[in-house]
């Protein structure tokens, strides 16, 4: 019989990896808290009409990357959420969250598509996203680039580890001017075009821009430039909003090419990308998207946000030599026999209501077998009790990391009261 296995695509989280994930996780809250962003978590699963009005019908997620199936009991078609945005406002629009002030809200969670998996671009993947509903103009757009700049600070990633590119799509009626002038161009040029970019050029012409294929980015490269085609507002912004990462100090190149993979965004677009990951080099990414409410059925609400991929963003890490410490135990507790286990269980939980991190050996075995256990587990310290520290109600101290001199090394007995304050002195950086 052939063992169940998981979903090609979709991972495990090992300990062995999982603690890099709750100390990435604990610094991204703390930072999105810094910047006043609420938390909202939405369903992984929604009606699939929700992303065909925000992402578009003639994107490549629609068409070809979304988990959908019909629900048997009542026939509706759902989808299992391949990205945030869509799912974060249509439960704004659904609460009414943003009609009596705006709202700045961030999520974290699982997101799907079905592509072919390769490092970075999993089938199940994991994103942060930001979104703040009912702002206009430029401010919060340039805001949301220093939060991610700060972010990298904060995670110690150095300069040259991700690029900011940017762009300004304008308006709707910006891009439908544009993207009669791109057509005209590209039709021109047909048969020097791509197979998947012929394609696009009927449904979603915007999308050739972003050809990944040689070929197609030489005659990309003389194309109409989107840039030549905005509005006198929308160029304000775009100045604007490039003049507040300029004050900032934030370096950034503009890429006129760069248009992102969904239908809901106008104005500004921008994306942190790094060589460090091959193919799948776009680690953050977002804009502005002021009609998607509309898309949805809801009134008007201006938005923005941006979202980071947490898989891509560990793999710079690594790639950086980021070294991301391990929690560990502050004490493994070991006994010599059964007599003793009930004594074993008592300490635990005493050290463990004075807020220490302990872990008590489980099963029978040797002291010295449960010695290598304690040293496995990282413990700083092993407790070891036998039959005179039952009796006396003291425990033996042993130091397990080589952290101080050959003295403080050896098995020493002390009071439980003692124990106490060596361990939280240690914890606390004090001796």
């Amino acid at each position: 019989m052939n063992k169940i296995q998981a979903i090609r695509g979709m991972n495990d989280i090992l300990p062995e990896d999982s603690y890099k994930w709750e100390w990435i996780e604990y610094r991204i809250q703390q930072w999105l808290l810094s910047f006043g962003y609420e938390n909202i978590r939405t369903p992984v699963l929604e009606s699939t009409d929700l992303f065909v009005k925000s992402i578009g019908v003639a994107t490549d997620i629609v068409e070809k990357e979304m988990y959908t199936f019909t629900d048997a009991l009542n026939g509706d078609s759902l989808t299992l959420r391949p990205e945030g945005t869509a799912s974060a406002v249509r439960a704004a629009l659904e609460h009414n969250m943003t009609y009596s002030s705006p709202r700045r809200l961030y999520y974290f969670g699982p997101m799907f598509r079905h592509e072919r998996p390769q490092k970075g671009r999993y089938r199940q993947f994991h994103q942060v996203g930001v979104e703040a509903l009912g702002f206009s103009g430029p401010v919060v757009d340039a805001e949301h680039v220093l939060m991610a700049s700060e972010l990298w600070k904060l995670l110690e990633l150095p300069s040259e580890a991700c690029r900011l590119e940017v762009n300004s799509l304008g308006s709707s009626e910006d891009r439908v001017k544009y993207r009669e002038a791109l057509v005209a161009y590209l039709k021109d040029n047909e048969n020097l075009l791509d197979a998947d970019s012929c394609r696009r050029l009927h449904t979603n012409p915007l999308r050739v821009l972003d050809s990944k294929n040689p070929d197609t980015q030489k005659i990309v490269a003389s194309a109409p430039k989107l840039l030549n085609f905005l509005s006198a507002e929308s160029v304000a912004n775009f100045d604007r909003f490039k003049s507040l990462l300029q004050r900032a100090n934030i370096d950034f190149k503009v890429n006129p090419n760069l248009v992102r993979g969904l239908d809901y965004y106008n104005d500004v677009v921008y994306e942190w990308k790094t060589d460090y990951l091959g193919a799948q080099g776009t680690i953050c990414a977002g804009g502005r998207y002021d009609g998607l409410a509309e898309q949805i059925g809801g009134k008007s609400v201006p938005a923005c946000g941006f979202a980071l991929g947490i898989e891509r963003v560990l793999a710079v890490l690594e790639h950086c030599k980021i070294s991301i410490p391990r929690q560990t135990p502050d004490a493994y507790v070991v006994f010599a026999d059964l007599k003793t286990q009930d004594y074993a269980w008592d300490v635990s939980t005493e050290l463990r209501q004075n807020n220490l991190c302990v872990v008590l050996h489980g099963g029978a075995g040797s002291l010295k077998s449960q010695m290598k256990k304690a040293d496995n587990s990282g413990a700083k310290f092993a407790i070891i009790l036998g039959e005179s520290e039952a009796e006396n109600k003291t425990v033996s101290l042993k130091r397990l990391r080589d952290e101080k001199n050959a003295v403080d090394n050896q098995q020493q007995e002390h009071s439980l009261s003692e124990v106490i304050k060596i361990m939280r002195e240690e914890a606390s950086g004090t001796v």
